[in-house]
């Protein structure tokens, strides 16, 4: 006789909870030791830049010598985010509770993890090419002296901080995986397909990091390098069951 066991979903799966307690225990030591030991610089990812850029920021005290690009800020950054909003990193523990939680059901607890931390991983190596090629373009337009664009471009400089990169990459799966699912956004009065909003959601990314806009603190290619990193990955592991997007 066969035998049928019914396994009831996690609504709270180990991986899911305990990135979003390392994230939030992350936030409270910036929030409370930030002013003594500088902890949101230390950890943020800062951009790889010409040498010659560098140093001119540092004389114009734009930068100091100590926040320079350090390897180990690939994994920091992305569970550091901004003291300034606390909206910031509200969204981004709520959207990895909502997508990562179903995923890690699906896929387990090992698979879900090396999926977060490499779609992390893959948000930071855009950003950082892009960055690396806005500081020098923003290095050229200094030693032309185009005030202009050095204003328009000095964003290049920049760090990134934050999970809302990695969060794209679970965004970005749940949306392969589960593709027409009905989500509702506040302020829409009406459900959206999954394929759809994480579609939209990328392109508005698309657009605000080609855009540039002057004061735009969004790493909108972090969240693209994510979101890609993410895609590639679940197609891969699901080239022998495709699931359409359509």
């Amino acid at each position: 006789m066969s035998e049928f066991r019914f396994t009831r979903p996690n609504n709270f799966p180990p991986i899911v909870k305990n990135l979003i307690i390392i994230n939030v225990l992350v936030y409270a030591a910036q929030m409370l030791l930030d002013k003594q030991y500088a902890i949101t610089e230390k950890l943020m990812l800062w951009p790889l830049m010409p040498q010659q850029l560098q140093e001119w920021l540092v004389n114009q005290g734009a930068l100091s010598d100590a926040n320079k690009f350090q390897p180990y800020q690939i994994a920091t950054h992305m569970f550091a985010h901004s003291p300034a909003s606390l909206f910031h990193i509200i969204f981004n523990m709520f959207a990895l509770w909502m997508f990562g939680r179903i995923l890690e059901n699906v896929w387990g607890h090992k698979r879900f993890l090396i999926f977060y931390i490499a779609s992390g991983v893959g948000a930071a190596a855009l950003h950082l090419a892009v960055q690396y090629f806005r500081c020098e373009q923003l290095w050229d337009a200094v030693s032309t002296n185009n005030i202009q664009a050095v204003s328009k471009l000095i964003g290049g400089a920049a760090p990134a901080l934050g999970a809302s990169g990695a969060v794209m990459g679970v965004m970005a799966a749940f949306a392969y995986t589960f593709p027409n699912t009905e989500l509702y956004f506040m302020f829409i009065p009406f459900p959206i397909k999954a394929k759809w909003a994480v579609l939209g959601y990328a392109a508005i990314d698309l657009f605000g990091g080609v855009a540039n806009f002057s004061g735009d603190n969004i790493a909108h290619f972090a969240h693209l390098g994510g979101a890609i990193t993410g895609f590639i990955i679940v197609l891969i592991w699901n080239k022998t069951n495709r699931k359409t997007l359509y």
